[in-house]
């Protein structure tokens, strides 16, 4: 047991002279037991390299390349603009699974401040210190029911005033789907029952 003893103690004296106490300083390189790829070989930000012939490690893009999902055959499609102003009507086709993708988009994002009818009502005005100060619009105002199509797509994608931007967190057809969605709440609230195709009347809740 004493053998086992005096092992132990040297062992533990031994790993202290070589890797040091916790927190110490020194001058020599640490030493790393499982380095994990930390050191090995890349090329540098704007760096020489000898492999290429011009002697540069960061290599131009190729000719007519373009950004990842920065280009769109229909420039109104992806901008909301055309021929450098804002645009009326819609981009895509209107169906009943793009209104429903708007729907579903708009209870995510706008309806906490736009509430459920698109009157600017929504639950931060109630529950929130600052919004009550700061008047929300409602979609049912002559302003934005005037407002082009690609205004409203453009300010969905960039925000306006207190409203973040959503560009990064909605695609550009989820974008038409809630400037869609939008358009039928500005319909609802200013419609008749001589609006409704016949066919539908039944689905109607009298």
């Amino acid at each position: 047991m004493r053998y086992f003893y005096l092992i132990f103690i040297f062992s533990i004296v031994a790993v202290l002279s070589i890797t040091g106490f916790r927190g110490s300083k020194s001058k020599l390189p640490p030493w790393e037991i499982f380095p994990d790829m930390d050191r090995q070989d890349r090329y540098r930000p704007q760096g020489a390299s000898p492999f290429f012939e011009d002697g540069r490690g960061d290599r131009p893009p190729v000719p007519g390349a373009v950004a990842h999902l920065s280009f769109e055959e229909d420039p109104y499609f992806a901008t909301g603009k055309m021929d450098g102003s804002f645009g009326s009507g819609i981009s895509v086709p209107v169906t009943h699974e793009l209104m429903a993708l708007g729907r579903e988009k708009y209870n995510i994002f706008c309806i906490v401040c736009h509430g459920e009818s698109g009157d600017g009502q929504g639950v931060t005005k109630a529950k929130s210190l600052v919004m009550p100060m700061v008047a929300t619009p409602s979609y049912h105002d002559d302003r934005l029911r005037d407002m082009p199509e690609g205004e409203i797509f453009n300010t969905v994608t960039y925000g306006k005033n207190t409203m973040g931007a959503y560009g990064a967190k909605l695609r550009l057809r989820e974008r038409w789907a809630v400037v869609v969605y939008l358009r039928a709440l500005q319909r609802a609230q200013n419609s008749t029952i001589a609006d409704v195709p016949v066919s539908n009347h039944k689905e109607l809740e009298l």
